[in-house]
């Protein structure tokens, strides 16, 4: 329970430096936001793509102009070779 309990404390950390990081201009795309991207991913690292069905779940709890940014981003080649899986199901998901 102990290790649970600082693991989910210091992914929080993690993903408010990556948000605190993001607002400081480091980031411009949707995509490199921990903080809405987690979800989408099974590990910290934002590695590895969850399920079909809970990728879905993920993308329907976004808000609609959340959504948009992101296919925006996925449109460019650049980001999208970078996230491609990523892309790739967002796509299917929503465009």
């Amino acid at each position: 329970m102990t290790f649970k309990m600082l693991t989910m404390g210091a992914m929080a950390l993690a993903m408010m430096t990556g948000s605190a990081l993001a607002a400081s201009g480091g980031g411009t795309s949707a995509l490199d936001d921990p903080a809405k991207m987690s979800p989408f991913f099974t590990d910290a690292g934002m590695k590895t793509l969850r399920s079909e069905a809970d990728f879905k779940t993920a993308w329907m709890s976004m808000k609609p102009d959340e959504q948009k940014a992101v296919l925006k981003d996925c449109g460019g080649t650049t980001i999208n070779k970078s996230h491609a899986d990523f892309c790739a199901m967002a796509k299917k998901m929503g465009g």
